[in-house]
């Protein structure tokens, strides 16, 4: 069998292999690459209302009282005084913030990004142990893609031809990046 087969067929095999994680890197790195324009783990809606009255309760009664107001039914994860005219309670994916001076409530809940907040994870490499090993895997299979890839077609529009110049423009773009933004 011809070198040039047995390249086509690891890297079609290995190219299936990789196609979940390619998916989920691609998602992650793009999410990622805009931390700041956005929170990539999670969605934050902040809000305020202003209540007409607040009554003068104790720490406790007041929670259970402006809960009960901004229709929130979450448990309770703490809550305490930042100053004498000021609460802030804090809600499963929820803070509240009550300022008895203005009577008014701000709420910030945040909500988990599915699919995208798993990515990063993965992408980020947050379990560590074993999935360091599946990311090293993963590059040096992309790295084998790359190559492989180069050889796969022949002629003009192989290595030898138009593949020369697509792969040079690949190799420089990065380079120009670097010396425009890091030197």
């Amino acid at each position: 069998m011809k070198w040039r087969k047995w390249i086509r067929i690891l890297h079609r095999d290995i190219g299936y292999l990789a196609t979940g994680l390619t998916v989920i890197y691609a998602i992650s790195g793009v999410a990622v690459n805009h931390v700041d324009e956005w929170n990539p783990n999670y969605s934050i809606e902040r809000s305020t209302i202003k209540l007409d009255s607040i009554p003068s309760l104790e720490k406790e009664a007041m929670i259970k009282y402006i809960l009960n107001e901004i229709g929130e039914t979450g448990k309770i994860k703490n809550s305490f005084r930042p100053a004498p005219d000021k609460l802030d309670i804090f809600v499963e994916g929820n803070t509240i913030s009550v300022n008895y001076t203005t009577k008014e409530v701000s709420q910030e809940k945040m909500a988990s990004r599915t699919v995208i907040r798993e990515s990063n994870f993965l992408h980020l490499n947050a379990p560590k142990k074993v999935w360091t090993y599946v990311a090293d895997v993963f590059a040096v299979a992309l790295a084998f893609l790359a190559i492989s890839g180069l050889f796969m077609i022949k002629g003009k529009n192989g290595i030898t031809g138009r593949g020369a110049w697509m792969t040079a423009l690949g190799i420089l773009l990065p380079i120009i990046f670097l010396i425009i933004y890091y030197y």
